[in-house]
């Protein structure tokens, strides 16, 4: 039992249990909770990542709202906290958040800077546990189950020092959930965002749900809540009432684990190797684009940043996607499967162009995006054989022009393809 708070910014125990500031340091930011030493489980998040990288860069946009995304036709991909208090969201058209937040500060995205600081938040995590199983560039879930020997503290504790680490080492803030699963870990993270600490306890889990939305149960999407309300469920605590056999009817398959989650159930376990599902890139126009001729250049250019996370990952990809939205925001995706291991840019891009000429039909696109699935290890990847005996030399000259690039930049070498004019 742990009724005894502990300061989350100097560390410090405290003697009295009511204490409402820390009397080494007088901050109110303390950590108490019954259940918080015997729980092991987290999910940390970082706090509006890419914009705060970009303030931790240019400490003049501290206290600005900050919107990373890319032109008027592009979409939000991060908003600070500043700008969010102006109703600005991620994934919102940029013209609709320019309209709310019109002296916003916009950045075009810097997916390398982000990276670094993703790695390198990512590498203070695995100094606290082997289990981490990365969920995207800035989150993660962690099992410290077992290591109080280690660290000399709770996994509460140690998580405390560790959002204090990245505050101080790396210039950004984190939100860290609390809990015995990672469903409620996950929801704890959300609770008090930014630089939050929230702990969701076997004793109150039930309860804790009972009243929220069934839409914070992952797999239960906008199709699905709609489904639900048709019959009369919009809060967990309906879904706990409901026949298996209606919930069936409504969410297929998956209604057994999800009637577990809305009682605080989940099975999962923190997997470190938790496999990435594929690897892609896109890009929205400044103005829309019809002609073939105009959209080859640039999915040519999207080969090859794909081609350069497989790459950094040592993966390769057996399908190509290609992805082309509208005028209109309808989504258009075609795939070719059952393809040679690869990671080349060249090789990602030939299926991708044929299925490119298929789709030009006179369709205006405001978006075009190409990905890999169906991964493998690179080391499978771009052999040649008999039959096909230019992979290899392929291989080698991307190899040769990569050197170049990471030596003089990315546009030491191009291809002629991408100096035509759009």
């Amino acid at each position: 039992m742990s009724e005894a708070p502990f300061c989350r910014d100097c560390l410090t125990l405290s003697a009295r249990p009511l204490v409402e500031r820390c009397a080494a340091c007088g901050s109110p930011r303390l950590l108490r909770h019954k259940e918080r030493d015997s729980l092991s489980i987290a999910h940390v998040d970082c706090d509006a990542f890419f914009a705060a990288v970009e303030k931790r860069d240019d400490p003049s946009l501290a206290d600005k709202p900050v919107i990373i995304g890319g032109g008027k036709r592009g979409v939000v991909s991060t908003a600070c906290y500043v700008a969010r208090t102006y109703g600005v969201r991620s994934a919102m058209p940029m013209f609709q958040a320019l309209k709310l937040c019109p002296h916003a500060t916009v950045i075009k995205p810097n997916g390398e800077k982000y990276s670094k600081a993703g790695r390198e938040v990512r590498q203070l995590m695995r100094e606290l546990t082997p289990l981490v199983e990365p969920v995207s560039i800035d989150e993660a879930f962690l099992d410290l189950t077992g290591t109080e020997r280690l660290h000399h503290g709770s996994p509460a504790l140690t998580l405390a020092r560790f959002a204090h680490k990245v505050e101080t080492e790396i210039g950004i803030s984190i939100s860290v959930g609390l809990s015995y699963n990672k469903f409620l870990a996950k929801i704890a993270s959300d609770l008090q965002k930014p630089r939050g600490f929230s702990i969701i306890g076997r004793e109150g889990a039930a309860d804790f749900l009972a009243d929220k939305p069934v839409g914070i149960i992952p797999g239960i999407g906008a199709s699905a809540q709609a489904r639900l309300a048709k019959v009369g469920v919009t809060q967990i605590a309906h879904l706990r009432d409901v026949p298996l056999k209606t919930l069936f009817e409504a969410l297929g398959r998956d209604s057994q684990r999800l009637s577990r989650l809305a009682w605080g159930e989940d099975r999962r376990t923190v997997n470190p190797e938790r496999e990435t599902k594929s690897v892609s890139a896109e890009t929205t126009f400044e103005t829309d684009l019809r002609a073939f001729e105009d959209l080859e250049p640039i999915l040519w250019r999207l080969s090859e940043k794909v081609s350069r996370r497989l790459k950094a990952a040592g993966l390769a990809g057996r399908s190509v996607t290609l992805k082309l939205k509208d005028k209109d925001f309808r989504l258009l995706t075609r795939t070719r499967s059952g393809l040679a291991p690869t990671q080349l840019a060249a090789r990602l891009f030939d299926p991708a162009r044929q299925l490119l000429k298929a789709s030009c039909d006179g369709t205006a696109f405001r978006l075009i995006g190409i990905g890999a699935a169906d991964l493998c290890d690179a080391a499978d990847a771009d052999k040649g054989d008999l039959a096909d005996q230019s992979v290899v030399r392929q291989a080698h000259m991307e190899a040769a022009i990569d050197k170049i690039r990471d030596k003089f930049g990315a546009n030491a070498v191009l291809k002629g393809i991408v100096l035509r004019k759009t």
